[in-house]
């Protein structure tokens, strides 16, 4: 397979789409970090809260599927920067519209750049990157999680109106840099020629049985490892007695751990060429500190010190990141899929993950009934799922018997056309 190592504009590609992902997130969890300002400016409840913070994942629900199979005919730039500039329009009717109709409706519209640029994720990386396309896939994980971290330090500093207006002048600048910086392809490489109609880049993805288990095996880590981190400050608050500021810090830790896994990890499979035993081993491990924190810490309450305990929730979040990277960037070493249909097998993988992020975590906390201990057990064997269907794809990873195939096709193709 090609890694494609020649191009060192390959980084100025991947900070421009880090960038977007840290903005992306910045502005969505803005919600939350001026949660206590805007529920009353709004007039909303806790309902009302997490309908709007959930906007842009609902975005992502609509438009993954069809930004992703255009992103194949006509180029991911494109399609992306049409993405961008609703989401800019966006920014700004959030900035002015401080009325919750508005502000609902300016949620969806800043969701419309991050569905867009996940789902031609993998084909932009894969075109620049090459078999090394986890590792930059990495680094846009680690920027959605600085995203957030820097929402919760930053938003709070200013007013509703500032902080909304800063960010949103911020993504138009960001927008702006993506017209002149990002390119389709590095100078000498042709993507495939578009020759099919949209539907038909979509159906080659959606019957392809890799594809799914790769959504499936995607949908379920992210939602057991999104919504776990979620419950950590307050299960140690209300079960275990922990103050507010030593909860956060436990949560913080597992968040900055997801951040190193997220980088780290695909680093580490790219070195080893094979994917498969390394995702199965992670992922076992990754369950068996889930099934500590719930097990020991909560249902035992043997809960060690503050400082240990973060040292355990970093390791655990590291692990529970360590795949997304790598499974997001696993359709583009499918021999049906590669670069011609990326766009569409990411815009799949993608919707089938957002809504396993948004309807496994509501089915398991109606199921629990505020039972903590039964609600992050069964977020646990979820994760722990995800190896089933790691078990069912074939070995994937650059020194595997399929990339061999690949480049050797990919070598003979080169020596006819000379």
């Amino acid at each position: 397979m090609n890694t494609r190592k020649s191009s060192n504009y390959r980084w100025v590609i991947a900070a421009v789409v880090c960038l977007i992902g840290i903005l992306s997130n910045y502005m969505q969890y803005q919600i939350s970090a001026l949660a206590v300002y805007l529920m009353p400016m709004l007039h909303i409840d806790q309902a009302g809260f997490s309908t709007l913070l959930l906007m842009p994942m609902l975005t992502a629900v609509f438009l993954s599927i069809p930004m992703g199979t255009i992103g194949d005919r006509v180029g991911p730039k494109k399609v992306v920067l049409t993405g961008l500039a609703i989401a800019v329009v966006g920014a700004y009717i959030r900035t002015f519209g401080l009325n919750f109709p508005l502000q609902m409706l300016s949620m969806f519209l800043l969701g419309a750049g991050i569905a867009a640029l996940n789902a031609n994720l993998v084909k932009i990386f894969s075109v620049w990157f090459g078999d090394q396309t986890q590792i930059a896939m990495g680094f846009f994980y680690g920027s959605a999680g600085i995203g957030v971290i820097l929402a919760q330090m930053v938003a709070p500093r200013f007013s509703v109106r500032n902080s909304y207006l800063s960010a949103a002048i911020i993504l138009t600048v960001a927008s702006l840099l993506w017209v002149f910086l990002i390119r389709d392809a590095p100078e000498g490489v042709q993507l495939p020629p578009a020759t099919d109609s949209p539907l038909k880049y979509f159906n080659v993805a959606a019957r392809s049985r890799n594809v799914w288990l790769i959504a499936l095996c995607y949908g379920c880590s992210m939602a057991a490892s999104t919504a776990f981190a979620g419950f950590i400050p307050q299960t140690l608050i209300n079960n275990n007695g922990f103050n507010k500021t030593s909860a956060g810090l436990v949560a913080s830790a597992a968040a900055l751990g997801s951040i190193a896994g997220s980088i780290i990890g695909p680093m580490i499979s790219s070195r080893l060429g094979k994917w498969k035993g390394y995702l199965f081993a992670t992922i076992l491990v990754g369950t068996a500190l889930m099934v500590y924190f719930w097990a020991v810490v909560l249902m035992l309450k043997k809960a060690p010190v503050v400082g240990l305990l973060c040292c355990i929730m970093f390791v655990s979040g590291a692990f529970g990141a360590i795949n997304g990277p790598i499974v997001q960037a696993m359709p583009f070493a499918l021999p049906e899929i590669r670069g011609k249909y990326a766009g569409s097998a990411g815009g799949l993988v993608s919707t089938v993950g957002l809504l396993c992020a948004f309807l496994l975590p509501i089915i398991i906390s109606s199921v629990s009934k505020g039972n903590y201990v039964l609600n992050l057990g069964l977020e646990s064997m979820i994760f722990l799922l995800s190896d089933v269907f790691v078990l069912l794809l074939p070995e994937l990873g650059p020194q595997g018997e399929i990339a061999k195939r690949i480049a050797a096709s990919d070598r003979q193709a080169a020596e006819e056309k000379k």
